[in-house]
């Protein structure tokens, strides 16, 4: 079989699967598998496809027509100026995420114009994952003490790889955010970030296959969705200096919620950020003096 031939079947399987975008799908595992890009293929289409590499093509496209997400199948997924390792166990970094950290990074630079490079600054990211949150802002505030939070161990084990990866100056931290005593151990917060499980448990059936194929810790926010906000509220927003920000990623129709729990927990100009689908996704607000 030629190239092309090869690359419109694997794209004929996932149209079959009912996939949201099989073009693209096909076209990024193909790349994957023969490091070709599209303007490659049709330059060179009539060539013959390589055996092997045209076997891990179609097992590639089998993975995904099952419904195994494209980032586990690549290994990797870029977010923001960076290529972020991920796979089963760690929640995928989602373009909507990329507003938090803008969003974070814009307020602390206008609430304190001379932090420059974030010299004498503490940042905190809550549920890190990947730690794209937290790698991001290090790339914002590169003289910053950045440290990131993580509880499960495969989750924790990308947001290590990830750090090393980058080789930005991020402190993973083992870290319960749940657990009552954790913020013992923190102050003087210049911000507090955390993109938590959102999702409200009753939901998680009704998500896209790929979506649930996601670790269910990584999405299950409770009974309302609203369970790690009320901690953040309770116990993690007094780990920030007076005129610290908090900013947090919310879910659809969490805006109004979220930010009635922080205005209760002493949170003040508290704002509602919208992203690029018109959707509330960042909760972000400045504890008083």
């Amino acid at each position: 079989m030629t190239l092309e031939q090869v690359y419109r079947a694997g794209k004929k399987e996932l149209e079959k699967a009912g996939l949201d975008s099989p073009a693209f799908d096909a076209m990024c595992l193909f790349r994957q598998a023969f490091g070709m890009d599209r303007q490659a293929l049709i330059m060179e289409g009539a060539a013959p496809a390589e055996e092997a590499k045209a076997a891990a093509f179609e097992e590639a496209v089998r993975q995904r027509a099952e419904g195994r997400p494209l980032q586990y199948i690549l290994g990797c997924w870029p977010f923001l100026d960076m290529e972020l390792r991920v796979g089963e166990g760690v929640l995928t970094p989602r373009e909507e995420t990329e507003l938090l950290v803008r969003t974070a990074a814009g307020l602390l630079r206008r609430r304190q114009p001379a932090c420059g490079r974030g010299e004498g600054l503490s940042l905190l990211d809550l549920c890190a994952g990947t730690g794209a949150v937290a790698l991001g802002l290090a790339g914002e505030f590169p003289a910053a003490q950045v440290q990131a939070a993580e509880w499960y161990p495969q989750a924790y084990e990308y947001l290590q790889e990830n750090i090393r990866l980058t080789g930005r100056a991020v402190e993973p931290l083992r870290l319960d955010v749940l657990d009552p005593a954790s913020p013992e151990a923190f102050s003087g917060l210049a911000l507090l970030t955390a993109n938590p499980p959102y999702v409200a448990s009753g939901e998680i059936p009704s998500l896209q296959r790929e979506v649930q194929r996601e670790p269910r810790t990584a999405l299950d926010g409770g009974g309302d969705g609203l369970l790690f906000y009320r901690a953040i509220a309770a116990r993690w927003l007094a780990c920030l200096a007076p005129g610290g920000v908090c900013a947090v990623e919310i879910g659809e129709g969490q805006g109004e919620a979220v930010a009635a729990l922080f205005r209760s927990a002493g949170l003040e100009q508290t704002e509602i950020f919208q992203d690029f689908n018109c959707l509330d996704r960042v909760v972000a607000g400045i504890k008083g003096k």
